[in-house]
């Protein structure tokens, strides 16, 4: 699962560089030529939704030519929509809000969480979904204190890391990606993981994965975190009309079928009020 900071990196903002300078690739999308658009608003190139990413699957993905997972087929139907040609540039996770920030992408997708640092620099659109705090094991525990006398891994960057670790103590390792985490966990080195539910399904198939009980003792427990889209604060267009189009996949239960397609719970839908944390 993707490493949702709380801090925003500042890899690639001070240079004027263009977006390819820090891009890993490119794909492009086309649009039927009678299409008329839901909403009026400036792109950074006229009939182009120019998106960043990294692969995080479920959430996202580039695929040849192509956006996929759940962030990238909801911006799909975003851009389905507005008549808008799908430009997606893989660039590095640390690059990606800092490439929004600075005018050079017209949004990001990786399940990026709503938070009140993020807000800063970049505004989010309201939230897409909500991300769940998982436990992977073998025997399918679901509660945080059941992890008190086991070797437990997850992965640096989440917002109940610190939490945890004050909980748990040594027995909690951490890791800087799913991939060392999900090693360990296959070989038996940890005996669970604690994941966003989306990426544990994903990456562990022999696993069982639950969504974590409420515990007070951790706070990302009690309220799951909103993924959301940032956008440039220098396009509030833009942002009104992504918004009005998010209203309406939820409302026609769109977004319901992208997270089931993607084995996610449909109970993500329901993300209450827009909100921030941190």
């Amino acid at each position: 699962m993707k490493l949702r900071r709380m801090t925003i990196v500042a890899a690639c903002l001070t240079t004027a560089a263009s977006l390819t300078a820090c891009a890993g690739g490119g794909s492009e999308s086309t649009v039927k030529a009678d299409c008329t658009p839901a909403h009026s608003f400036p792109t950074i190139e006229k009939g182009t939704l120019t998106v960043v990413l990294y692969d995080l699957p479920p959430f996202s993905k580039l695929d040849g030519k192509t956006v996929s997972g759940v962030d990238g087929d909801i911006v799909n139907a975003i851009a389905e929509k507005e008549c808008l040609t799908v430009k997606a540039v893989a660039v590095s996770a640390a690059a990606s809000i800092p490439t929004v920030q600075s005018g050079r992408a017209d949004l990001a997708i990786a399940a990026w969480y709503r938070t009140a640092e993020r807000a800063k620099v970049v505004s989010l659109s309201d939230p897409l979904y909500t991300d769940q705090m998982a436990i992977i094991s073998k025997d399918g525990v679901s509660s945080i204190p059941s992890l008190k006398d086991r070797k437990v891994g997850t992965v640096d960057g989440y917002l109940w890391v610190k939490d945890m670790k004050k909980y748990l103590g040594s027995s909690l390792k951490i890791y800087p990606s799913t991939v060392n985490m999900n090693q360990d966990l296959k070989a038996g080195r940890i005996d669970a993981g604690v994941d966003s539910f989306g990426s544990g399904v994903f990456n562990n198939k022999d696993l069982q994965v639950k969504v974590v009980e409420p515990f007070d003792e951790v706070a990302a427990s009690l309220e799951d975190a909103q993924i959301c889209l940032p956008v440039p604060k220098s396009n509030p267009k833009l942002l009104a009309a992504i918004n009005e189009d998010i209203a309406e996949l939820h409302e026609s239960g769109e977004i319901v079928k992208i997270l089931e397609k993607h084995d996610l719970d449909k109970s993500a839908a329901d993300t209450g009020e827009p909100r921030l944390i941190g």
